[in-house]
């Protein structure tokens, strides 16, 4: 499974980089988490977690990402902005559904926010 998630995050990426995003950083990990990738998009700094599912039998991709998964990305941002910078930014999602000969890659840019 591990290798799965490296492929969809590396699909992923590449998707990004053809829409124009340019990389900053991949797998940012801290004590609170990780974060798959992060991205320039202009001047606002993207947070983008990717998720793979095969098939939709718990819900498909999008379900994974529950109000807990998003706090979690949230903490590991913050830590991220308070390091490096306090900068605009954004909370991106990339879902990668199907089989890997033929997945279905759905960029969501700004799926949620900080409350």
């Amino acid at each position: 499974m591990h290798k799965l998630g490296q492929w969809a995050e590396e699909l992923a990426h590449q998707y990004l980089c053809k829409q124009g995003l340019l990389p900053v950083e991949r797998n940012y990990r801290c004590k609170t988490g990780e974060i798959d990738l992060i991205m320039l998009d202009g001047k606002i700094l993207v947070f983008v977690e990717v998720r793979y599912r095969k098939n939709q039998r718990y819900g498909g991709s999008m379900a994974s990402i529950d109000i807990r998964k998003q706090q979690k990305i949230l903490t590991v941002a913050t830590s991220y902005l308070q390091k490096y910078g306090d900068q605009q930014c954004r909370f991106d999602v990339v879902l990668v559904d199907g089989v890997v000969e033929k997945p279905q890659l759905n960029w969501i840019a700004d799926a949620f926010r900080a409350e």
